[in-house]
């Protein structure tokens, strides 16, 4: 019998925000030390950056939860126009919470929510572990890349199935 792996995505409200700022920070304070990326890093960024997105309609945030703990945050760019690509942006999991399947759970999901068609989203090429979980979902590297400092360069991912 396998093992399921219970995960739910709930909508955040505006009341919200400040957890999903406080939980972003934490969450990519890790990278943020290795890279020093200070244009670009979630760990970097204020409420005024999550109030904006949040405002926009096609973005919703999600609480990743599992018994009721939320162990971290997707967030999906659906314009629902039918040409434009969904869009992750960013997906995290708490330090705690990691390794544990709970990231390739929420993708699914948000998949299912949103649709399995037309998806792309960006990572650290030098995160292999994040490469490779995108890759094992389907997605697969453009081609394209951006160089953001010496250490660090992004590589764009989309996903057509």
């Amino acid at each position: 019998m396998r093992n399921e792996m219970s995960i739910k995505l709930i909508a955040a409200e505006f009341e919200d925000l400040n957890t999903i700022l406080q939980m972003q920070k934490e969450a990519f304070a890790e990278l943020y030390a290795k890279y020093q990326d200070i244009e670009t890093s979630p760990a970097t960024e204020k409420y005024e950056d999550i109030l904006f997105r949040f405002n926009q309609p096609e973005t919703t945030y999600y609480f990743i939860t599992t018994d009721s703990i939320k162990v971290g945050v997707i967030r999906v760019v659906d314009c629902k126009d039918g040409v434009t690509r969904k869009r992750i942006s960013p997906i995290f999991i708490m330090p705690e919470y990691r390794n544990k399947g709970y990231a390739q759970e929420a993708i699914k999901e948000a998949e299912r929510i949103h649709g399995k068609q037309h998806w792309k989203l960006d990572t650290i090429l030098q995160e292999k572990g994040n490469c490779h979980l995108y890759e094992k979902l389907g997605y697969y590297p453009t081609g394209q890349t951006e160089i953001i400092n010496d250490k660090m360069t992004i590589v764009f991912y989309e996903k057509d199935t």
